[in-house]
Protein backbone atom coordinates (compact mmCIF):
# COMPACT_ATOMS: atom_id res chain seq x y z
CA UNK A 1 0.00 0.00 0.00
CA UNK A 2 1.38 3.41 -0.99
CA UNK A 3 1.52 5.88 1.92
CA UNK A 4 0.11 9.38 1.41
CA UNK A 5 3.03 11.67 2.29
CA UNK A 6 3.19 15.20 0.86
CA UNK A 7 6.76 15.94 -0.24
CA UNK A 8 8.68 18.78 -1.88
CA UNK A 9 12.20 18.66 -3.35
CA UNK A 10 14.99 19.52 -0.91
CA UNK A 11 16.33 22.94 -1.83
CA UNK A 12 18.26 25.91 -0.48
CA UNK A 13 18.09 29.48 -1.76
CA UNK A 14 15.80 28.21 -4.50
CA UNK A 15 18.31 25.59 -5.70
CA UNK A 16 16.99 22.03 -5.80
CA UNK A 17 19.50 19.43 -4.62
CA UNK A 18 20.00 16.74 -7.23
CA UNK A 19 21.16 13.18 -6.70
CA UNK A 20 23.51 11.84 -5.66
CA UNK A 21 23.64 13.87 -2.44
CA UNK A 22 26.88 13.42 -0.50
CA UNK A 23 26.98 14.38 3.18
CA UNK A 24 30.19 14.11 5.20
CA UNK A 25 31.74 15.12 8.50
CA UNK A 26 32.75 13.63 11.83
CA UNK A 27 30.65 11.35 13.96
CA UNK A 28 31.08 13.89 16.77
CA UNK A 29 32.16 17.50 16.89
CA UNK A 30 35.03 17.30 19.41
CA UNK A 31 36.88 20.60 19.13
CA UNK A 32 36.60 23.62 16.88
CA UNK A 33 40.01 22.79 15.40
CA UNK A 34 38.95 19.21 14.60
CA UNK A 35 35.71 20.43 13.00
CA UNK A 36 37.45 23.00 10.81
CA UNK A 37 40.32 20.67 9.86
CA UNK A 38 37.69 18.26 8.59
CA UNK A 39 35.33 20.77 6.97
CA UNK A 40 37.84 22.77 4.92
CA UNK A 41 39.18 19.84 2.83
CA UNK A 42 35.63 18.52 2.39
CA UNK A 43 34.52 21.86 1.02
CA UNK A 44 37.48 21.87 -1.39
CA UNK A 45 36.32 18.45 -2.62
CA UNK A 46 32.91 19.89 -3.44
CA UNK A 47 30.94 18.38 -0.54
CA UNK A 48 27.90 20.62 -0.03
CA UNK A 49 26.55 19.34 3.29
CA UNK A 50 28.61 18.99 6.47
CA UNK A 51 27.44 16.67 9.26
CA UNK A 52 28.57 16.54 12.89
CA UNK A 53 27.04 15.03 16.00
CA UNK A 54 26.56 17.58 18.79
CA UNK A 55 24.58 15.42 21.19
CA UNK A 56 25.55 11.75 21.02
CA UNK A 57 23.14 9.06 22.26
CA UNK A 58 25.49 6.40 23.62
CA UNK A 59 24.62 2.83 24.46
CA UNK A 60 26.27 3.00 27.89
CA UNK A 61 26.94 5.86 30.33
CA UNK A 62 30.36 7.46 30.79
CA UNK A 63 31.09 7.31 27.07
CA UNK A 64 31.65 10.55 25.15
CA UNK A 65 28.16 12.03 24.71
CA UNK A 66 29.04 15.07 22.64
CA UNK A 67 30.08 18.62 23.44
CA UNK A 68 26.52 19.96 23.50
CA UNK A 69 25.40 23.37 22.27
CA UNK A 70 28.94 24.75 22.32
CA UNK A 71 29.57 22.72 19.16
CA UNK A 72 26.79 24.55 17.32
CA UNK A 73 28.98 27.67 17.30
CA UNK A 74 31.60 25.65 15.44
CA UNK A 75 29.00 24.67 12.84
CA UNK A 76 28.24 28.36 12.40
CA UNK A 77 31.94 28.90 11.67
CA UNK A 78 31.88 26.06 9.12
CA UNK A 79 29.01 27.80 7.28
CA UNK A 80 30.77 31.16 7.37
CA UNK A 81 34.22 29.90 6.33
CA UNK A 82 33.28 27.25 3.74
CA UNK A 83 29.75 28.04 2.55
CA UNK A 84 28.66 24.47 3.25
CA UNK A 85 25.26 23.68 4.71
CA UNK A 86 25.46 22.14 8.18
CA UNK A 87 23.44 19.32 9.71
CA UNK A 88 23.16 17.54 13.04
CA UNK A 89 21.06 14.99 14.92
CA UNK A 90 18.30 16.00 17.32
CA UNK A 91 16.79 13.69 19.90
CA UNK A 92 14.44 15.97 21.83
CA UNK A 93 12.69 19.35 21.74
CA UNK A 94 15.60 21.18 23.42
CA UNK A 95 17.94 19.95 20.67
CA UNK A 96 15.54 21.24 18.01
CA UNK A 97 15.34 24.71 19.55
CA UNK A 98 19.11 24.92 19.97
CA UNK A 99 19.77 23.75 16.41
CA UNK A 100 17.32 26.28 14.98
CA UNK A 101 18.74 29.07 17.14
CA UNK A 102 22.22 28.49 15.74
CA UNK A 103 21.07 28.28 12.13
CA UNK A 104 21.51 24.57 11.43
CA UNK A 105 20.30 23.94 7.87
CA UNK A 106 19.24 20.28 8.09
CA UNK A 107 18.39 18.11 11.06
CA UNK A 108 18.06 14.37 11.32
CA UNK A 109 16.35 12.04 13.76
CA UNK A 110 18.52 9.14 14.89
CA UNK A 111 17.75 5.44 14.98
CA UNK A 112 17.09 5.26 18.72
CA UNK A 113 14.73 8.23 18.57
CA UNK A 114 12.81 7.11 15.47
CA UNK A 115 11.97 3.90 17.34
CA UNK A 116 10.07 5.96 19.95
CA UNK A 117 6.78 7.43 18.63
CA UNK A 118 6.40 9.67 21.71
CA UNK A 119 9.81 11.26 21.14
CA UNK A 120 9.18 11.69 17.41
CA UNK A 121 5.81 13.32 18.05
CA UNK A 122 7.37 15.80 20.49
CA UNK A 123 9.97 16.73 17.87
CA UNK A 124 7.25 17.00 15.21
CA UNK A 125 5.20 19.35 17.39
CA UNK A 126 8.25 21.55 17.98
CA UNK A 127 8.77 21.85 14.21
CA UNK A 128 5.30 23.15 13.34
CA UNK A 129 5.62 26.32 11.30
CA UNK A 130 9.32 25.73 10.63
CA UNK A 131 10.68 25.33 7.11
CA UNK A 132 13.69 23.03 7.44
CA UNK A 133 14.62 19.74 5.76
CA UNK A 134 14.39 16.73 8.09
CA UNK A 135 15.98 13.33 7.56
CA UNK A 136 14.70 10.30 9.47
CA UNK A 137 17.00 7.36 10.15
CA UNK A 138 15.51 3.88 10.20
CA UNK A 139 14.72 2.60 13.71
CA UNK A 140 17.27 0.24 15.22
CA UNK A 141 14.88 -2.70 14.81
CA UNK A 142 13.85 -3.88 11.32
CA UNK A 143 10.33 -2.41 11.23
CA UNK A 144 9.30 -0.54 8.07
CA UNK A 145 5.97 0.56 9.57
CA UNK A 146 7.75 2.16 12.53
CA UNK A 147 10.06 3.98 10.11
CA UNK A 148 7.12 5.16 8.02
CA UNK A 149 5.26 6.22 11.16
CA UNK A 150 8.14 8.50 12.18
CA UNK A 151 8.22 10.01 8.68
CA UNK A 152 4.45 10.56 8.74
CA UNK A 153 4.57 12.30 12.14
CA UNK A 154 7.16 14.80 10.90
CA UNK A 155 5.32 15.27 7.61
CA UNK A 156 2.01 15.85 9.39
CA UNK A 157 3.66 18.72 11.27
CA UNK A 158 4.06 20.51 7.94
CA UNK A 159 7.59 19.44 7.03
CA UNK A 160 7.59 18.75 3.28
CA UNK A 161 11.34 18.57 2.56
CA UNK A 162 12.20 15.13 3.88
CA UNK A 163 14.56 12.23 3.32
CA UNK A 164 15.08 8.81 4.88
CA UNK A 165 18.47 7.59 6.06
CA UNK A 166 19.16 3.88 5.77
CA UNK A 167 21.74 3.03 8.46
CA UNK A 168 21.15 -0.70 8.87
CA UNK A 169 19.39 -2.71 11.58
CA UNK A 170 20.44 -4.36 14.80
CA UNK A 171 20.48 -8.14 14.83
CA UNK A 172 21.50 -10.89 17.24
CA UNK A 173 22.93 -12.85 14.35
CA UNK A 174 26.64 -12.59 13.73
CA UNK A 175 27.18 -10.75 10.43
CA UNK A 176 30.02 -9.07 8.60
CA UNK A 177 28.63 -5.65 9.46
CA UNK A 178 27.91 -3.65 12.60
CA UNK A 179 24.30 -3.27 11.49
CA UNK A 180 22.72 -5.59 8.94
CA UNK A 181 21.83 -3.58 5.79
CA UNK A 182 18.68 -5.62 5.07
CA UNK A 183 18.32 -3.88 1.73
CA UNK A 184 14.79 -5.22 1.27
CA UNK A 185 13.55 -2.80 3.95
CA UNK A 186 14.61 0.51 2.33
CA UNK A 187 13.44 -0.98 -0.98
CA UNK A 188 10.03 -1.58 0.62
CA UNK A 189 10.08 1.98 2.00
CA UNK A 190 10.67 3.29 -1.53
CA UNK A 191 7.78 1.19 -2.84
CA UNK A 192 5.43 2.62 -0.23
CA UNK A 193 6.66 6.25 -0.38
CA UNK A 194 7.89 6.53 -4.00
CA UNK A 195 9.02 10.18 -3.94
CA UNK A 196 11.00 10.02 -0.70
CA UNK A 197 14.80 10.38 -1.13
CA UNK A 198 16.77 7.56 0.53
CA UNK A 199 20.30 8.28 1.70
CA UNK A 200 22.44 5.34 2.82
CA UNK A 201 24.73 5.60 5.86
CA UNK A 202 27.56 3.13 5.08
CA UNK A 203 29.45 4.14 8.23
CA UNK A 204 26.84 2.80 10.63
CA UNK A 205 26.08 -0.22 8.47
CA UNK A 206 29.73 -1.26 8.26
CA UNK A 207 31.22 -0.23 11.59
CA UNK A 208 34.53 -0.62 9.77
CA UNK A 209 35.99 1.70 7.14
CA UNK A 210 37.27 -1.27 5.12
CA UNK A 211 33.75 -2.10 3.92
CA UNK A 212 32.55 1.42 3.07
CA UNK A 213 33.29 1.17 -0.65
CA UNK A 214 31.20 -1.95 -1.19
CA UNK A 215 28.18 -0.66 0.72
CA UNK A 216 28.38 2.76 -0.96
CA UNK A 217 28.43 1.13 -4.40
CA UNK A 218 25.52 -1.13 -3.50
CA UNK A 219 23.44 1.92 -2.53
CA UNK A 220 24.22 3.59 -5.86
CA UNK A 221 23.43 0.38 -7.75
CA UNK A 222 20.01 0.36 -6.08
CA UNK A 223 19.41 3.92 -7.34
CA UNK A 224 19.29 5.40 -3.85
CA UNK A 225 19.74 9.15 -3.64
CA UNK A 226 22.97 9.70 -1.74
CA UNK A 227 25.41 8.80 1.00
CA UNK A 228 26.17 10.16 4.46
CA UNK A 229 29.69 9.08 5.42
CA UNK A 230 31.47 9.86 8.68
CA UNK A 231 34.71 11.72 7.95
CA UNK A 232 37.30 12.88 10.48
CA UNK A 233 40.62 14.69 10.08
CA UNK A 234 42.23 12.05 12.34
CA UNK A 235 39.87 9.05 12.60
CA UNK A 236 42.08 6.90 14.80
CA UNK A 237 41.95 9.59 17.51
CA UNK A 238 38.18 10.10 17.26
CA UNK A 239 36.25 10.12 20.53
CA UNK A 240 33.41 8.04 19.06
CA UNK A 241 33.14 5.37 16.35
CA UNK A 242 36.80 5.69 15.35
CA UNK A 243 36.93 2.49 13.28
CA UNK A 244 34.15 3.49 10.89
CA UNK A 245 35.39 7.00 10.04
CA UNK A 246 37.65 7.95 7.13
CA UNK A 247 39.88 10.93 6.40
CA UNK A 248 38.77 13.47 3.78
CA UNK A 249 41.29 11.88 1.39
CA UNK A 250 39.80 8.47 2.19
CA UNK A 251 36.35 9.79 1.39
CA UNK A 252 37.60 11.23 -1.90
CA UNK A 253 38.96 7.81 -2.81
CA UNK A 254 35.56 6.20 -2.14
CA UNK A 255 33.62 8.77 -4.16
CA UNK A 256 36.11 8.73 -7.04
CA UNK A 257 35.70 4.95 -7.38
CA UNK A 258 31.90 5.00 -7.31
CA UNK A 259 30.21 3.89 -10.52
CA UNK A 260 27.01 5.88 -11.09
CA UNK A 261 24.72 3.88 -13.31
CA UNK A 262 21.96 5.04 -15.65
CA UNK A 263 18.51 4.66 -14.09
CA UNK A 264 16.77 5.15 -17.47
CA UNK A 265 16.13 2.05 -19.61
CA UNK A 266 15.74 2.27 -23.41
CA UNK A 267 13.38 0.08 -25.46
CA UNK A 268 16.02 -2.48 -26.45
CA UNK A 269 17.21 -2.96 -22.87
CA UNK A 270 13.61 -3.12 -21.69
CA UNK A 271 12.87 -6.00 -24.09
CA UNK A 272 15.87 -7.93 -22.78
CA UNK A 273 14.81 -7.27 -19.18
CA UNK A 274 11.25 -8.31 -19.97
CA UNK A 275 12.48 -11.70 -21.21
CA UNK A 276 14.63 -12.26 -18.14
CA UNK A 277 11.85 -11.11 -15.80
CA UNK A 278 9.51 -13.59 -17.47
CA UNK A 279 11.99 -16.33 -16.56
CA UNK A 280 12.02 -15.05 -12.98
CA UNK A 281 8.20 -15.14 -12.84
CA UNK A 282 8.14 -18.76 -14.02
CA UNK A 283 10.81 -19.79 -11.53
CA UNK A 284 8.90 -18.04 -8.73
CA UNK A 285 5.77 -20.01 -9.67
CA UNK A 286 7.78 -23.22 -9.39
CA UNK A 287 9.19 -22.15 -6.02
CA UNK A 288 5.71 -21.43 -4.65
CA UNK A 289 4.40 -24.79 -5.89
CA UNK A 290 7.35 -26.57 -4.29
CA UNK A 291 6.78 -24.75 -1.00
CA UNK A 292 3.14 -25.84 -1.11
CA UNK A 293 4.27 -29.46 -1.57
CA UNK A 294 6.73 -29.08 1.31
CA UNK A 295 4.02 -27.78 3.65
CA UNK A 296 1.76 -30.68 2.63
CA UNK A 297 4.51 -33.05 3.80
CA UNK A 298 4.86 -31.01 7.01
CA UNK A 299 1.16 -31.47 7.70
CA UNK A 300 1.54 -35.25 7.25
CA UNK A 301 4.40 -35.13 9.76
CA UNK A 302 2.16 -33.12 12.08
CA UNK A 303 -0.54 -35.80 11.89
CA UNK A 304 2.03 -38.51 12.64
CA UNK A 305 3.35 -36.58 15.65
CA UNK A 306 -0.19 -36.02 16.89
CA UNK A 307 -1.08 -39.71 16.59
CA UNK A 308 2.10 -40.70 18.47
CA UNK A 309 2.08 -37.82 20.99
CA UNK A 310 5.45 -36.40 19.81
CA UNK A 311 6.45 -32.75 20.31
CA UNK A 312 6.61 -30.55 17.23
CA UNK A 313 10.13 -29.22 17.67
CA UNK A 314 12.95 -31.74 17.34
CA UNK A 315 15.95 -29.51 18.07
CA UNK A 316 18.72 -31.80 16.85
CA UNK A 317 16.92 -32.50 13.56
CA UNK A 318 16.40 -28.76 13.01
CA UNK A 319 20.03 -27.91 13.85
CA UNK A 320 21.37 -30.60 11.52
CA UNK A 321 19.03 -29.54 8.72
CA UNK A 322 19.97 -25.85 9.00
CA UNK A 323 23.69 -26.62 8.87
CA UNK A 324 23.27 -29.00 5.94
CA UNK A 325 21.06 -26.65 3.89
CA UNK A 326 23.41 -23.73 4.55
CA UNK A 327 26.41 -25.71 3.30
CA UNK A 328 24.50 -26.81 0.18
CA UNK A 329 23.41 -23.23 -0.52
CA UNK A 330 26.86 -21.69 -0.13
CA UNK A 331 28.22 -24.28 -2.56
CA UNK A 332 25.70 -22.94 -5.06
CA UNK A 333 26.89 -19.35 -4.58
CA UNK A 334 24.17 -18.30 -2.13
CA UNK A 335 25.24 -16.36 0.96
CA UNK A 336 25.17 -18.00 4.37
CA UNK A 337 23.06 -15.12 5.70
CA UNK A 338 20.43 -15.69 3.00
CA UNK A 339 20.30 -19.44 3.56
CA UNK A 340 19.85 -19.05 7.31
CA UNK A 341 17.04 -16.50 6.87
CA UNK A 342 15.35 -18.59 4.17
CA UNK A 343 15.29 -21.84 6.09
CA UNK A 344 14.37 -20.22 9.37
CA UNK A 345 11.31 -18.79 7.60
CA UNK A 346 10.49 -22.13 5.99
CA UNK A 347 10.94 -23.94 9.31
CA UNK A 348 8.68 -21.46 11.11
CA UNK A 349 5.97 -21.88 8.47
CA UNK A 350 6.32 -25.66 8.82
CA UNK A 351 5.88 -25.34 12.60
CA UNK A 352 2.78 -23.20 12.02
CA UNK A 353 1.24 -25.88 9.77
CA UNK A 354 2.08 -28.68 12.21
CA UNK A 355 0.68 -26.68 15.13
CA UNK A 356 -2.58 -26.16 13.25
CA UNK A 357 -2.83 -29.89 12.54
CA UNK A 358 -1.97 -31.01 16.08
CA UNK A 359 -4.45 -28.66 17.72
CA UNK A 360 -7.33 -29.37 15.37
CA UNK A 361 -10.28 -30.98 17.12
Amino acid sequence: MVVDVELEPIKFDGEVFTKPIFIAGPCSAETEEQVMNTAIPLAKMGIRIFRAGIWKPRTRPNAFEGVGSEGLKWLQTVKKETGMLVSTEVANVKHVYEALKYGVDIIWIGARTSANPFAVQDIADSLRGVNIPVMVKNPVNPDVDLWIGAIERINNAGIKQMAAIHRGFSTYDKTLYRNSPQWQLPIELRRRIPGLPIITDPSHICGNRDFLQDISQKAMDLNFDGLIIETHCNPDKALSDASQQVTPDGLKGILDRLILRDSEVNDELMLTLAGLRDQIDKLDDRLINMLEERMNVSEKIGNYKKDNNITILQTKRWDDMLKNRTILGTRKGLSEEFMVKLFRSIHQESINHQTSVMNKE
